[in-house]
């Protein structure tokens, strides 16, 4: 299990409406912001590929996890 703490800043910075979950217009704006502009399609395939749980959303362990794992 990944160590939440680790990455729960980087996590609050992108999940800007605070509910505790990144959303892929979250992702796609944080991506625009970064000057690597996502097509709407795009972010939300990449939530699906982060999303273990199937609610269309990345919760703080599932970023956590994909995080640990990139820099395994």
């Amino acid at each position: 299990m990944a160590d939440n703490s680790a990455y729960a800043q980087t996590f609050d910075l992108v999940d800007t409406d605070d509910d505790g979950r990144i959303s892929a217009e979250e992702l796609r704006d944080l991506m625009e912001r970064l000057g690597e502009p996502v097509t709407e399609e795009r972010a939300a395939e990449a939530v699906r590929a982060l999303d273990s749980s199937g609610d269309g959303l990345i919760s703080l362990d599932e970023f956590a996890r994909f995080m640990s794992e990139r820099t395994a």
